[in-house]
């Protein structure tokens, strides 16, 4: 994924503070074999001592001054490594210390990014997506389908094999899915179960209570000294990898509401960005409701799935009081 400036520098330092941490390390421990290993600083001096007489020579014309300088480096680091372990160091104890070898913590093996980017990515983007501790409990893992009868279980099934697909072919096609149905048909945690899914595949994911999203939009919206705040939210709203609103139509109706669903919807599905929505409205309710602009935006952008049978959540309260 392509990360936010802000999002790429934060990870950045992370690996700034590394490389000084390291270097700190490594510093501590020459102060320290110089101290305690007698002839070794001796011996580190001589390199420099070395170089300059080899090229001296090599500069006046020998032919044999950097074979020489090279054995005698050789010879220098053998005698070295052997004073460390008469010392009872390793060999490798001067050795540049580094959290990640492979790409000696700058993030990067030849031009791409390191295993260890990626895993840090997925870190930030977890930590910055507010759905860290939800999605360790809901997820496709944790999916059961106990509470389902035989009416019902078919389309659950149906529902979840959607959204698998939706999970793994995430950001080769810009598809947005919306849920709509009964209360506690699991709406909320298929949802859950796909936002696992991309954000482990290093995708950035931002979640919203429809509620919750337009009073933060208003409460800024209506405060200048919050503008650049706005500033930042219309931009991950906008270029987040998945944006994800839940209970869509929770939230107060007003002129106010309903232009910025339509803005966020609009700029999301012209840059081919990814959706998941889900409403307890049916679909005549969600047209009355946002009119027919919103109504079309969605009916002409979204795959819709569509979830019925038992309220879960009173099913798993139930099942748990029997305990």
């Amino acid at each position: 994924m392509a990360l936010s400036n802000t999002q790429y520098n934060t990870i950045m330092r992370v690996y700034e503070q590394k490389q000084t941490k390291n270097r700190h390390v490594r510093e501590d421990r020459l102060r320290y074999v110089y101290a305690n290993v007698k002839g070794y600083r001796l011996l580190d001096e001589s390199v420099a001592t070395l170089s300059v007489s080899q090229g001296k020579k090599l500069l006046n014309g020998d032919p044999d001054a950097l074979t020489v300088l090279k054995e005698q480096l050789r010879q220098l680091s053998r005698d070295k490594k052997e004073l460390l372990r008469k010392a009872g160091l390793p060999d490798d104890y001067l050795e540049p210390v580094y959290d990640c070898p492979d790409c000696r913590d700058t993030g990067y093996v030849n031009g791409r990014k390191c295993h260890c980017f990626r895993q840090a990515e997925i870190a930030l983007l977890y930590q910055q997506s507010n759905l860290k501790e939800i999605l360790e409990k809901e997820n496709f893992d944790t999916l059961s389908y106990d509470y389902f009868d035989a009416d019902s279980l078919p389309a659950f099934q149906a529902a979840v094999r959607m959204c698998r697909d939706f999970a793994s072919s995430f950001g080769s096609s810009g598809r947005s899915l919306f849920f709509y149905g009964t209360v506690g048909t699991g709406k909320t945690f298929l949802s859950n179960c796909i936002a696992r899914e991309v954000i482990e595949g290093g995708h950035s994911v931002i979640y919203f209570s429809a509620s919750m999203l337009f009073d933060m939009l208003s409460r800024n919206a209506f405060d200048i000294k919050r503008q650049d705040n706005l500033d930042y939210l219309y931009n991950d709203l906008y270029n987040c990898d998945l944006l994800v609103i839940d209970d869509l139509g929770t939230e107060q109706s007003t002129p106010f509401t309903l232009s910025h669903l339509f803005t966020v919807l609009n700029e999301r599905i012209s840059r081919k960005k990814s959706m998941i929505i889900s409403t307890n409205l049916s679909l005549p309710e969600l047209k009355e409701r946002y009119q027919d602009r919103i109504f079309s935006r969605i009916t002409s952008s979204f795959d819709f799935c569509k979830l019925t049978g038992p309220d879960i959540r009173m099913c798993r309260k139930r099942f748990t009081n029997r305990k």
